[in-house]
């Protein structure tokens, strides 16, 4: 079946899950599951922005030291950086170093605590935006860069204050978080996705 490889355990996975060692442990342990708080909806929204126009494993290798220059995605620390922050995160050799893409995490932080302190939720706007009926992709060639469900994110998002999110970068998070379930038919990962899309109530 196309978008499926077998791995040394004799397990089937999503193909580009054994693509590179790296890939392994987030496509079996991370990408899909579901992510309902807002730290984590930052964090994601974070790196996917940062990945724009890069390898997402460029991105994953350099994740801790993210974590580390963003005090751990903490939204409300990260809103309140100013000029000497963005002057530290432009010379950290350990990050992608693109002001745009700073500027933008750091307005993102400002949104999102402005959502908290308005009594809303990032991840509440984020899974709003769930299809009602999704497909069961077969082959790596049915996965959308972009649904309308993912346009209509990008674009609430950016009437709330959010930099840097298109479509693609929306759509990218859904994935990332489960608000959809991209992992291919016959993945043994799929179906624990799912499971834990249900008790969340996702």
């Amino acid at each position: 079946m196309s978008g499926l490889d077998e791995g040394s355990d004799g397990r089937l996975r999503c193909s580009w899950g054994l693509s590179a060692p790296d890939y392994a442990a987030y496509h079996d342990e991370e990408w899909g599951r579901p992510v309902t708080d807002d730290r984590g909806i930052y964090e994601r929204l974070t790196l996917e922005a940062f990945q724009s126009g890069l390898s997402w494993l460029t991105i994953l290798r350099k994740r801790e030291n993210f974590r580390t220059a963003f005090a751990g995605f903490d939204f409300d620390r990260v809103a309140e950086y100013g000029a000497a922050e963005i002057d530290r995160l432009m010379a950290d050799a350990g990050i992608v170093r693109n002001r745009a893409k700073i500027d933008a995490a750091i307005a993102n932080a400002r949104a999102t605590r402005g959502l908290v302190a308005g009594g809303e939720s990032l991840a509440a706007l984020a899974w709003g935006h769930r299809p009602e009926v999704e497909g069961v992709p077969a082959r790596m060639e049915d996965l959308p860069a972009t649904t309308p469900e993912s346009t209509a994110l990008a674009k609430e998002l950016k009437s709330r204050g959010f930099r840097f999110v298109g479509p693609t970068t929306a759509y990218a998070l859904m994935q990332a978080v489960g608000i959809v379930n991209d992992h291919m038919e016959g993945c043994f990962v799929r179906a624990g996705v799912e499971a834990e899309r249900a008790s969340a109530g996702g």
